[in-house]
Formats: structure tokens, sequence, C-alpha cells
């Protein structure tokens, strides 16, 4: 639920344009649905018509539909199943049957108004821009959030709810980043006689001003309790994970779609980490979708950070191992600490080259273009000096991209031929004159 400041965007989607068959060679292996005259992208059997906002990459595109999330025995199904578990075990219905719907097979190729309009985020707001998220065209993109869906659910007269699934943004590249990851997002939305019983002299709703605790519409002893229901809820969430004993803290955030909002955080050994967001869903939206006459709440997390706290995966590409070495090590309903099978060396080279002149950069550009050229042995990209020179004013990056297989060792002299591919990709797409 939570989004980054982004910075302005050199389309990704030309890189493997103007770099054309030389591209394709260097990325070998990478597949996609796309069609020959490359002005129409295939995604989940349809297609669209490719603009200038195009910038999501074959590499990118062959994610879709691996859902690792529903595999047996990974880690990100066993964390999955214990979430819904959570929510079957303690929100029951007539005869016993659960009261929250699990929604896990979503598109992921959403509208700008279903990521963005519906959720209240401006249209000046710096999460719609094409630096950190992947358009398949100006008005269809690749989820940045599972909370996309939630107006259409709403609107479909779903009150209680999960969704589930794989989003995608543009990121730095480090061992707890991945342009794919995977969320759960949940709503409850309550009636007058849902959250008041047979009080009638209290109301949902109030004329009044928007305060710290509570929006304009809600009257105030609505908006506590919908927010000690949100709080009983994920304690009890975070305790089913992690344990009764754990200590925990509540900090108060911003998103564009809730208010009041906050974050949860536990104390994991010794550290305070942030597990999920959270809020009273802001009324515009509910009314919008149809459920004006109800106040409700939401809240987000990521599956990955859950896992690697969890099983002790230090690395989020393990996620997407195939290898039977890594997948053996779990088991259905267990949370079983994770032991590496081999620890293989890093090697790092640098690349330093000149910005181009009168051209906006954004670094999330040169992270895309090594993950499509270097594939998922980039272990990690890190901007280590950025140089301005004195009497030119020319700015000049260096980065240092650091290379390990998860399954072998890796020679520092096939290292040197991709690390070259990719100063070579760089120069003929981004401008940039190497150093």
């Amino acid at each position: 639920m939570k989004y980054n400041t982004c910075r302005r965007f050199v389309s990704c989607h030309s890189i493997l344009k103007s770099a054309a068959n030389k591209t394709e060679a260097q990325v070998k292996g990478i597949g996609c649905q796309e069609s020959k005259t490359s002005s129409v992208l295939e995604v989940r059997g349809k297609k669209y018509v490719e603009d200038g906002w195009t910038n999501v990459t074959p590499r990118i595109l062959s994610y879709l539909g691996r859902n690792i999330y529903l595999q047996k025995n990974h880690p990100l199904s066993i964390i999955r199943q214990k979430i819904v578990g959570y929510f079957y075990g303690n929100y029951q219905g007539h005869r016993a049957a659960p009261i929250f719907s699990v929604h896990e097979d979503l598109n992921p190729v959403v509208s700008t108004s279903q990521n963005f309009d519906s959720l209240l985020i401006g249209k000046d707001h710096p999460s719609r821009q094409k630096s950190d998220c992947y358009y398949v065209n100006e008005e269809n993109l690749l989820r940045a959030h599972m909370t996309a869906h939630q107006a259409d659910l709403i609107k479909s007269g779903l009150d209680r709810f999960l969704m589930i699934g794989d989003v995608y943004r543009r990121d730095q590249v480090d061992a707890s980043h991945f342009p794919v990851f995977h969320q759960v997002d949940a709503v409850r939305l309550f009636s007058q006689s849902e959250l008041f019983g047979e009080n009638k002299g209290l109301k949902l709703f109030d004329k009044g001003k928007r305060t710290h605790d509570c929006q304009e519409s809600h009257c105030e002893e609505a908006a506590k309790r919908v927010e000690m229901d949100l709080k009983s809820c994920l304690m009890g969430l975070s305790q089913h994970l992690f344990g009764l004993g754990i200590t925990h803290r509540w900090t108060e955030t911003y998103f564009p779609f809730t208010h009041p909002s906050w974050e949860l955080e536990i104390d994991f050994k010794g550290e305070w980490l942030e597990v999920l967001g959270c809020g009273i869903i802001e009324q515009n939206i509910l009314k919008e979708a149809g459920a004006g006459d109800r106040v409700g709440w939401a809240f987000g997390l990521g599956l990955e950070r859950l896992a690697m706290l969890l099983f002790d995966i230090p690395d989020i590409r393990l996620f997407w191992s195939k290898d039977s070495g890594f997948l053996s090590q779990f088991k259905e309903g267990e949370i079983t600490k994770y032991k590496p099978i081999s620890v293989y060396p890093q090697c790092a080279n640098d690349l330093s080259f000149w910005l181009p002149k009168d051209v906006m950069f954004s670094p999330n550009d040169f992270y895309d273009l090594v993950r499509i050229t270097g594939g998922d042995i980039v272990e990690q990209v890190t901007l280590v000096d950025d140089f301005t020179h004195p009497k030119t004013g020319r700015k000049s990056h260096c980065y240092r991209i650091v290379y390990r297989h998860m399954e072998r060792t890796l020679t520092q002299e096939e290292v040197n031929v991709i690390h070259s591919k990719i100063a070579e990709v760089a120069k003929a797409t981004l401008g940039v004159v190497i150093r």
C-alpha cells in the first residue's frame, strides 16, 4: 500500500526497440508474447496497442503466470496459507462458514483508473510516473499494488475480502528488492447495525471537519470502533505469524486512500521492522464504489518481506529458484529456517559513464537495462559515485554491479563478457558515454 518517491522516466521499452537484434541476443532466454510488428503487445491472451508510455520489458512479462505464491511447499505459499487460515479460523458466520472471501487470480493488467483514480491518487502523484511503474500503454499497466482491485470488488457487492497476487514496480537492485513481488490486501466494511448493533443513538456519519483522528464525514465513535477492530485483527494476525510474545508499535503515516493511516512495526531480533500498512478507507472511495452507506478498513502487506524474516531467506531472488535443493527444504504448514545449499563468491565490476546532455536520466532506466542484459545473476546495482565536472558541468555516474549465480560459481571472464554487453547497451540506448 505504500509508495516511494520516483523520478522521471526515459522509456526502457526503447532499449529493446533501438538495440533491435543485438539487444535480443544479449537478453537471450527472456521469452515474451510480443507481436511481429512490435506495435501490439499480447499479455495473458489480450492484445494492447503500444504507445509512448509502453515500458514493460519481455523479462518482466516472463514472470506473469509463474504464480509461485500458489506453488505447493513454496515459502510464499506457506505464508499465504497461514494468513488465509487466520481469517478463515477467526472470522466465521453462519454454520462456521468464513465471512472473508479470497481472490487469488485477479488479472495483473489493470487500468490507470483502477490503479490510481479509484484510490484518490492524484494526477500529479509521483507514483504514476513511468520511473515507478511498468506500463503496457498509457491506459494500462501491471498493477503496482493489489489495492487496484479494491473498488471493483466492492462494486460487485463484497464487503469482506482478501486480494492476493503478484505486483510490479520498477525499483533498485539488491538482495531485498525485485521488480516482481507479492501482496496480500484486505478490506472489511461495516453497516450501521454491524458496528453499533441496536444502539440507535450512535451514527456512522457526521458533518464535521477532518481531524487528525477522523475523516470529515465520519462520526468520531464510528472511526474509533473501526480503528479498534482493525488493530485487533492485525495484532491477532501478527501473533499468529510471529508468536504471542511479540513487541509492537503503531506509527502514523499517510496513504492517499486511507485516513487515519498507520504502519505496524514489530521488534524482530532487536530491530523495529515494518510489517504492514493500514487505515480507515476514505469515504469518497466507498461512495464511488456504491458503498457510501458503510465505513471500513483496509490493510496491505508483502509476502516476501514476511517470508524472508520467518524463513531466514537472505536473498529475494531465491523465491524464484527452481532448484530442488531450495524447494525441498519447505513443507506446507511449517516454518523452517533456510539452510544455504552452498555459498558462491561474488564478482563485482564498476561501470562509469557521462550522462547524456539535455535528456532526463533516471537510475531506474539503468537498473532495468542491467536486469534485461544480465538477468538473474545480477545481485546488486549501487550508485557509488555521482560526479559533476567543475568546468563543463557535465555529470557522471559510477555504478558497482555485483554478480552472483545462485547455483554455481561464476568466472570473472564470463562476468566481464556480460559487463561489456551492459556497457554497450547503455551506450546504444541511453545515450551515455562510457568513461
